[in-house]
């Protein structure tokens, strides 16, 4: 979202460039409010108006924040016990855990040193601890370098703080490797060889299509 000390005065104009979603102006104010925003041609944002942020479908269903006091190394075990998915789209279900994400679950698979493909059902309790540190020390280092910030500057301040995601291509800057990237439907992983998967890339069957 943009927040502006004064809004235009005149009405928005609607179109398919516009990224401009929803404009709200505050009661009681000098005229300040702030614009949300979409941009890309899928569309998916939603606005709730409630009492209670657990009104809202989305809220409702959020998982534990990992960064809770109250949030341990067995609660976090307790979730992947049993669960024969990928730790990719574990850790980016916001239902498993809130507000980890794609890009923050590529740094935290980085940052313990596991592959986005390791089932997490067949994680030991040693690499259990491991990815357990990596998701709160990095959820915590993107928090203390995000705090303060504007809206605005958040970002740019993201992306300069990652180490894999969106750096396909690049040297990783743990052990000098190429960041390596697999492509899906609707997103991408990025991780490192060396770091994470024994050196062998990961197959990326949406590139192979490609090549034939």
């Amino acid at each position: 979202d943009r927040w502006k000390d004064a809004l235009p005065v005149e009405p928005p104009r609607p179109g398919a460039k516009n990224p401009l979603a929803l404009r709200v102006r505050l009661a009681g104010g000098a005229g300040d409010g702030f614009d949300l925003t979409e941009a890309g041609t899928k569309k998916g944002l939603a606005v709730h108006v409630v009492r209670d942020p657990a009104e809202v479908p989305g809220v409702a269903r959020l998982g534990p924040d990992p960064l809770d006091p109250g949030f341990g190394l067995e609660d976090f075990a307790a979730l992947l016990r049993g669960d024969r998915r990928r730790l990719k789209g574990v850790l980016r279900d916001q239902s498993v855990l809130a507000g980890v994400g794609n890009a923050y679950s590529d740094e935290v698979l980085h940052a313990a040193r596991m592959s986005p493909y390791k089932l997490a059902s067949s994680l030991t309790e040693e690499e259990t601890a491991r990815l357990y540190e990596a998701l709160g020390d990095t959820l915590r280092d993107a928090v203390e370098r995000s705090r303060g910030l504007a809206a605005g500057e958040l970002k740019a301040e993201k992306k300069l703080g990652l180490r894999v995601h969106g750096r396909t291509g690049q040297p990783c800057p743990v052990c000098g490797d190429t960041v390596r990237e697999v492509s899906f439907a609707d997103s991408s992983l990025q991780y490192c060889p060396t770091c994470q998967t024994r050196g062998k890339p990961l197959a990326d069957r949406r590139l192979s299509r490609l090549l034939k």
